[in-house]
């Protein structure tokens, strides 16, 4: 980012300069592409919309492709708009695209530089491909075909097999690593075949088949909320936590900007360990994956959550991953917020498209595409299509697509699938829970406002906020100030707040203060000398007042020492009430003492 007006999201002109500069340079591709962002205002598609048009607008999705109509790649939000919007909104964007992709040809016919020639790597001989497929061919098909297997299994008879033909040409002069690519490849043609071959899958599913799924909730009594949902091999483990208003994330500037939202109350934190695809390594700050996967699972559900007075943090851990665990941490985590009691405006699901192609030399000459797709599909196929929403509409979307571009046909055909089988997830995840949990938990958080007289605020606060701290570390209470005689309590359970609620009255009790009157002269008590004045009590229990320097005499005094003010010395003062705004007795000596004489001077006659 060079310069950013505030106006124009950033983030469709970063693609389309990116794909300027590679059509300018030497660097071979097939480009150029184009992106644009689409908005719907009042059911009117908005091309390009501003970031004020994208707080009206129900619908923001970005749009990238290439000539022919050709999509590259779809990323998008939307607040449960319609099927048929979304797919209208899809052929609008590619259409708007061709204009830019047309503006970088012209300036790179214009000013490009000549392309390099893209150097292919060596292939294998004929001879090679012809030995590893005799060796493996009838293996991988038995492997592919075995209905017992599960990812493990599968990944291992594979491995195993690999290593065996890998073993038997090891006395050629082939490179080890030309040898498994080429396996590799010939493995990725039998998988593809096969699905063409007999509309099955390597699990024995039907191309338009879910997997099993199960759903449980309320797993762990001292949560919030908590939800387990399993699909396959891919099971995401839920929870709801909720926290004080106060945690809700402070944007940064560049987020302010783009996207006009100061602060963000509801998080999804989506965690890949290790260990969900059963492998050791570091667990640390999350990665590319785990923030990309977990925005579009937080894009998923936001449109359904409900404005809390709590900030919620919904944590989706993937427990076992065999593809989509993403959309899989959607489902969990709307059954875990209806568990918590939230009351979401729809059930929300999530569904990963794939597709396998036939490619001749003028495009793609057929195809298959596979609902609820499994980690081997998503690795040797064409696309990973995810798509989230409620039965009613759509509210998040993201095309990872891998050829170089998709048919509008194609994409509409993939969008009407996922349509289909995350209703049919819907249904299922209502079996479990199909509304919010009605009655409240003993530990959920309790919000209430309390009143404090501006003179009482020390008493609450504390010096230097000492008493707010030490009921925060103890009681996990917080008390934060609404104006200036008003304050949120937040409790992390009831039981907290009748705590902090004892503790509070004990600090504010104090002995009735005397009723001061308006305008009368009271005997004020020394306790306390400074430099700006001294500090007085007129009554036992009395917080000190301030008599300042310009208080105390008619003359100009520097210190209250000048007239032999000292701890213990008693005064007469008068009162003149508290002041509106820090509630401070406000007391006057000077009023009662009468002013010097002027000082006559002669007059010199001469």
């Amino acid at each position: 980012m060079l310069a950013m007006d505030g106006t124009n999201p950033p983030e469709t002109v970063a693609i389309n300069a990116a794909s300027a500069a590679l059509a300018l340079s030497d660097v071979p591709w097939n480009g150029p592409i184009g992106a644009v962002r689409l908005g719907l205002i009042d059911n009117e598609l908005v091309v390009n919309p501003t970031r004020k048009d994208l707080e009206k607008s129900s619908l923001n999705l970005v749009v990238t492709a290439t000539k022919s109509n050709l999509v590259v790649m779809l990323e998008g939000s939307a607040d449960i708009i319609l099927q048929q919007d979304l797919l209208k909104a899809i052929k609008l964007g590619t259409k708007e695209a061709q204009h830019i992709v047309r503006g970088i040809e012209k300036l790179q016919k214009d000013h490009g530089k000549m392309k390099r020639e893209y150097e292919t790597p060596p292939q294998l001989e004929q001879s090679i491909i012809d030995a590893i497929k005799s060796l493996s061919t009838m293996k991988i098909r038995e492997i592919l075909s075995d209905r017992t297997h599960d990812k493990i299994s599968r990944d291992v008879a594979i491995a195993e097999l690999r290593q065996t033909v890998l073993n038997q040409l090891r006395d050629t002069e082939v490179d080890v690593n030309q040898l498994s690519d080429g396996f590799n490849t010939h493995l990725r043609t039998i998988f593809r075949d096969m699905i063409f071959e007999t509309d099955t899958r390597c699990d024995g599913r039907h191309l338009d088949e879910l997997r099993n799924i199960s759903c449980q909730v309320s797993l762990y009594e001292p949560l919030h909320g908590s939800a387990l949902f399993q699909r396959g091999q891919t099971q995401v483990l839920c929870t709801v936590a909720f926290d004080s208003p106060d945690s809700a994330l402070k944007m940064d500037t560049l987020t302010m900007l783009s996207s006009g939202i100061k602060e963000k109350s509801f998080f999804l934190h989506y965690e890949f360990p290790s260990y969900a695809t059963g492998e050791v390594g570091r667990t640390g700050a999350p990665g590319r994956r785990e923030a990309g996967h977990g925005a579009l699972a937080e894009r998923g559900l936001v449109p359904v959550v409900p404005h809390a007075p709590y900030t919620v943090r919904l944590t989706a851990e993937v427990l076992e991953s065999n593809g989509s665990s993403s959309m899989a941490s959607v489902c969990g985590g709307s059954l875990a917020l209806l568990d918590a009691g939230l009351a979401l405006s729809a059930p929300a699901a999530g569904v990963a498209i794939g597709l396998v192609t036939r490619r001749n030399e003028t495009g793609i000459d057929d195809y298959r595409i596979l609902t609820d797709l499994l980690g081997i599909e998503d690795y040797m196929g064409d696309m990973d299509f995810k798509m989230a929403g409620t039965k009613k509409g759509i509210t998040a979307l993201q095309a990872d697509i891998k050829i170089p571009g998709l048919p509008l046909k194609i994409v509409m055909e993939s969008v009407q699938k996922a349509c289909d089988a995350k209703s049919k997830i819907i249904d299922i995840m209502n079996q479990c829970i199909d509304k919010p949990r009605q009655s409240h938990k003993d530990n959920m958080p309790v919000i209430e406002e309390i009143e404090v007289e501006v003179h009482k605020r020390s008493k609450l606060v504390g010096v230097g906020g000492a008493n707010l701290k030490k009921l925060y570390v103890e009681t996990g209470v917080q008390v934060t100030p609404i104006d200036e005689t008003k304050y949120s309590i937040f409790a992390p359970s009831r039981a907290a707040l009748d705590e902090a609620r004892a503790r509070i009255a004990a600090w504010l009790a104090s002995e009735r203060a005397p009723e001061l009157e308006f305008g009368a002269v009271y005997r004020a008590r020394v306790v306390d000398v400074r430099d700006a004045g001294v500090l007085v009590t007129l009554y036992p229990g009395m917080a000190p007042a301030l008599v300042h320097n310009s208080q105390l005499d008619h003359r100009k005094i520097m210190h209250p020492s000048v007239l032999g003010l000292d701890v213990g010395s008693e005064l007469q003062v008068k009162y003149f009430g508290r002041d509106p705004v820090s509630g401070q007795v406000r007391l006057s000596r000077k009023v009662l003492t009468s002013p010097p004489p002027g000082v006559v001077r002669k007059l010199d006659k001469s």
